[in-house]
């Protein structure tokens, strides 16, 4: 009887990203940072695995686009993909290819080891201590009272993937869903509150992913320079936002292929955020045009100059229903009744029934406290262009060290929640 039976198992992507705030700053970590950066860029095990991120977030951004061209959009490819490939290590056969196909892995190219390899070291790279940036990750694994897991799935989520696992009873969906909405409230720091809304009592297994970031910008905006101005969300629409400016030297230029002003914005730390801006009414053009290699590009061009910038502040949050949007990627198996979750648990058959991605993106001024390098400036005497924001743009916070696109994020309306 029992391999009629399916049991239902939820997966929960979510994360924060606040940027930017002031950190304390501790005096020994300066050195302890060094040390352990040199050994981590000794061994970049992770870089293996940065371009197969870079396709999968902007296959995940096309498919989240072509559902509408009028609303925000924020998500974290790693903190999907970091998610997906723990769940493909208790995955066999046919469900387990989809997944890893999905995530833009080729096994002619890269084998499995390597794949979680390169996971085990991307998350041991962002959760190394900084004193300059806050960037964690974390996995809970929710185990029904009455489900015995597979021992090794266990070993191999908590070496590899670094995950906890928490036992609950899943009858009492109430208590259930409080546990699970508590442990990632705590892990984003307060920022994601009741992730989950409902929960089905069948429930008897939950997995949980999240990554927050909280950094600082290297060069911050002055609050006193922020003033309301009008943002064209299109040609019909305008709304007042809070803008934020600042004359400076700027990594910033013209490209020509994707008729978009390109700005980077340095975190204090190894985060960067990388901002286009393609001309009025031109977002879908530079959606179609935005591949791997467009980008890498992009985040090689270095060019600093003497430019006005002027930057909305942005709240903005959303939620994605990521069966629907990975099966448009062909991971599909894994949320059906022919799902192989057998590496999970040999006890009944085991079905992906949810799987949810909650993303969260707040920028403004604040940053470290402004010195003497970081608000006077030497500019050229040319004059500088000027660089506005004021209608939609595309964003991407990269991580230099691991070489991996942290979030994703289109800015249609700063005043849409």
């Amino acid at each position: 009887m029992l391999t009629s039976i399916f049991w239902r198992f939820l997966l929960l992507a979510g994360l924060c990203c606040l940027v930017p705030s002031s950190l304390a700053e501790s005096p020994q970590g300066d050195v302890a940072q060094e040390t352990d950066a040199s050994k981590h860029d000794q061994h970049p095990t992770c870089h293996k695995i940065s371009p197969n991120l870079a396709n999968f977030a902007f296959s995940l951004y096309h498919e989240v686009a072509n559902t509408s061209n009028t609303t925000n959009i924020i998500f974290s490819p790693v903190s999907i993909a970091v998610a997906f490939a723990l769940l493909s290590l208790g995955t066999r056969s046919n469900t387990q290819a989809q997944i890893l196909k999905g995530l833009e892995f080729n096994l002619t190219e890269i084998s499995e080891a390597e794949i979680h390899e390169s996971f085990q070291h991307l998350l041991n790279t962002i959760n190394h201590p900084d004193n300059q940036l806050q960037l964690t990750t974390g996995n809970g694994l929710f185990v029904n009272e009455s489900m015995k897991l597979v021992e090794k799935f266990l070993e191999d989520a908590k070496t590899l993937y670094h995950s906890e696992a928490f036992s609950v009873n899943f009858k009492d969906t109430e208590a259930a869903k409080k546990q699970i909405n508590d442990y990632v409230e705590k892990g984003t720091q307060g920022k994601i509150v009741d992730l989950i809304k409902e929960l089905d009592e069948s429930t008897v297994f939950a997995m949980v992913n999240y990554i927050f970031f909280k950094g600082k910008w290297k060069k911050p905006f002055q609050e006193e320079h922020t003033e309301d101005a009008d943002f064209h969300v299109d040609e019909a629409t305008t709304v007042t936002v809070p803008m934020m400016r600042r004359l400076g030297m700027f990594n910033v230029h013209y490209q020509e292929e994707l008729s978009s002003w390109v700005l980077h914005m340095d975190y204090m730390g190894n985060v960067t955020a990388i901002f286009i801006l393609p001309e009025q009414g031109k977002m879908q053009q530079l959606e179609a045009g935005l591949t791997m290699d467009s980008f890498h590009k992009i985040v090689d061009h270095k060019y600093m100059r003497s430019a006005k910038v002027f930057l909305p502040k942005v709240s903005i949050s959303q939620s994605y229903n990521l069966k629907e949007l990975l099966g448009k990627l062909g991971i599909t198996q894994v949320f059906s009744n022919a799902a192989d979750l057998s590496g999970i648990t040999t006890m009944a058959p085991l079905k992906l029934s949810k799987a949810v991605h909650k993303a969260m993106l707040t920028m403004d001024e604040k940053g470290t406290v402004a010195t003497g390098a970081t608000v006077f400036e030497a500019i050229p005497m040319s004059i500088p262009p000027t660089v506005k924001f004021d209608h939609p743009f595309f964003m991407v916070i990269f991580d230099k060290k691991t070489k991996s696109p942290l979030f994703v994020g289109r800015v249609v309306n700063p005043l849409q929640k």
